[in-house]
């Protein structure tokens, strides 16, 4: 673990080559008779589907029809029906079917398109003239989608949206705002409140604009809402562990909040939390950081209960956020985790003494304060007897000594977890310390099946390789360095399947001067990131730089000299679903702020195992 600051359609069409249409007759009608609107009818994140419709407008029968748009590079149609679509670079064409050409006056007909990329249409033709049913300004747009709503004052019974503005060649008329798809208001600005909500309850919404030609675009991403009040539904989990960190430092810089979890969803999709870091420090569990735990107050607008904390209040921070997290989610439960890789230094103290490293931290995680929040520790020793940041020589036996010492103090009441690496080297760290015999005394661990490659170190000049791969291919740089050769070594020494959790990072990592697409690649450094060298979020790299391909199921992406490998929805569901072959009791990840703001990281990993 860092310590950072930081059902796809078939084809129902051929694609034509572009020579197909060489020749064609212009069509017969003007634009000035027609008019064709788009409409984003899903969006998977690396993908959506797209849908034209053709109106004739005027007072006669339209025998053909041909719409043409441009698509920003990075976007592109990968199979359509109901029309021939062909495209020569980014601007593509669209000609009727044989037996959808005819349009009767006041009658429409649409087509539909599944889409890579992100980008929207723009630069519409429709017989070669506006698409609104102009005739003086051909080219004549639809509107841009407008920014993901931002949601704030949430109450038991209502929300405030706002979103930046769409643009348009012509102007932007209005917006429609949708609640679960189905539009509850018009609006001439770029708010909204929405009243009569019911408490506890879980909302999504977009918004679309409108030019003034009455022109919709594309709608805008999602936010997702949860009412204050009530409690809500345990997620169905198959039994399987949905488990989260969240860092105390995101309250920082990256002003991420538990409230986060809330707004985004991805609350009612996990089972468990983990709370990083507590320190290990004089051979003892201690408070990280006091600020961010329990001192800093929240204003109404920031807590999760809608209350603004009070400066009198026995406790706030973090821990208040938690706990009224646990009143609106009671099914999830919250551990707090010590060490990571800043702090994994203070284990070898705390290993001469097992005893008394697990008086102090039951002492810590039990105070009168917050008891009432926590269901137990999680260990994050990076790495017994090997090296992390600083090398540990306590032995083999150390760490099977301190866990069975947690789990004897803790009792049977509370979790008692450990996060664990992922090395499948023969003579690597797994096989350093005695995992097998600790894990009688564990609940379950995390394994990090993440940060085998990137830009640190010797490797910042490459090669590239992706930082998560599942299994090995050909030309990976060290053989070892895979989920599945982690958790099969894990297995040979006795460790129980249902005790091992697959980690997913909610980042990537990469390098730049790279020149080549594939893995393998030379690079001259690190490539740029918001908070750090290297690496970066998943919610920046899935428009920053889209997916190039996949290998060893996970993805990669080349855009410019930047080359990054990181985890999408659609790589995860594959991880997911080769965890649940494995008889792994589950999954978790590193960690919330790297996710969307809709959460579509977590909503890919409770999809996949439940």
């Amino acid at each position: 673990m860092r310590f950072r600051t930081r059902a796809v359609a078939g084809f129902a069409t051929l694609l034509l080559p572009l020579a197909a249409l060489v020749g064609l007759a212009a069509p017969a009608q003007a634009a000035s008779t027609a008019t064709a609107t788009f409409t984003k009818t899903s969006d998977w994140g690396t993908g959506f589907g797209g849908q034209w419709t053709v109106k004739n407008t005027g007072t006669s029968a339209i025998s053909s029809w041909t719409v043409e748009w441009d698509f920003p590079s990075g976007t592109s149609v990968t199979s359509a029906w109901d029309a021939d679509v062909t495209n020569s670079g980014n601007h593509w064409t669209a000609k009727n079917k044989s037996y959808n050409g005819t349009i009767a006056a006041g009658a429409s007909v649409s087509f539909g398109f599944n889409g890579a990329g992100s980008g929207a249409p723009t630069n519409c033709l429709l017989n070669g003239g506006s698409c609104d049913g102009g005739t003086t300004v051909p080219g004549d747009a639809a509107p841009s989608a407008p920014g993901t709503p931002t949601a704030s004052g949430i109450t038991d019974t209502s929300v405030n949206l706002s979103w930046s503005a769409a643009t348009d060649d012509k102007g932007i008329k209005n917006y429609d705002v949708l609640r679960d798809g189905t539009k509850v208001a018009t609006v001439t600005t770029t708010s909204y409140t929405n009243t009569g909500l019911t408490a506890g309850t879980d909302y999504s919404y977009t918004v679309q604009a409108r030019d003034t030609a009455d022109q919709t675009g594309p709608v805008s991403g999602a936010v997702a809402v949860h009412t204050t009040g009530g409690t809500t539904t345990p997620p169905t989990t198959g039994g399987k562990v949905k488990l989260g960190y969240l860092t105390e430092w995101d309250t920082y810089v990256r002003n991420y909040q538990v409230k986060n979890l809330v707004t985004s969803g991805s609350a009612a999709k996990i089972t468990h939390i983990n709370y990083a870091f507590g320190n290990v420090t004089n051979g003892q569990c201690a408070i990280g950081d006091a600020y961010a735990d329990y001192q800093k107050t929240f204003t109404a607008d920031q807590s999760v209960s809608g209350v603004a904390d009070t400066w009198d209040q026995p406790i706030a921070g973090n821990f208040n956020q938690l706990r009224e997290l646990k009143a609106k989610y009671p099914n999830i439960k919250i551990l707090w985790s010590f060490g990571g890789w800043t702090w994994s230094g203070g284990f070898g103290q705390a290993a001469a003494n097992p005893t008394a490293f697990a008086q102090s931290c039951y002492n810590l995680v039990e105070d009168p304060r917050w008891a009432d929040i926590f269901d137990g520790i999680d260990i994050d020793w990076e790495y017994p007897n090997a090296c992390g940041l600083s090398c540990d020589t306590s032995g083999a036996a150390a760490y099977k000594n301190l866990m069975a010492a947690l789990r004897a103090k803790f009792g049977s009441n509370n979790l008692v977890t450990s996060a664990v690496t992922a090395d499948g080297t023969s003579g690597g760290k797994i096989d350093a310390a005695d995992y097998a015999g600790a894990a009688q005394y564990v609940d379950w661990y995390n394994v990090m099946t993440y940060d085998f490659f990137g830009s640190f170190g010797a490797t910042a000049t490459g090669p590239t390789a992706p930082h998560s791969p599942l299994t090995s291919y050909t030309g990976i740089p060290t053989p070892g360095f895979t989920s599945a050769d982690a958790i099969a070594k894990f297995k040979a020494k006795g460790v129980p399947a249902s005790k091992l959790l697959l980690g997913i990072g909610f980042y990537g990592r990469g390098w730049t001067g790279v020149t080549q697409d594939a893995p393998g690649g030379t690079a001259t450094g690190p490539a740029t990131g918001t908070y750090e060298q290297g690496i970066e979020d998943y919610k920046v790299l899935k428009t920053s730089c889209p997916v190039t391909g996949t290998i060893a199921g996970t993805a990669y992406a080349h855009c410019g000299t930047n080359w990054w490998s990181y985890d999408t929805p659609s790589t995860i569901a594959g991880k997911m679903s080769w965890a649940k072959t494995q008889g792994l009791g589950g999954a978790f990840f590193w960690e919330f702020s790297g996710d969307t703001s809709n959460g579509e990281l977590v909503s890919a990993i409770n999809s996949g195992l439940s």
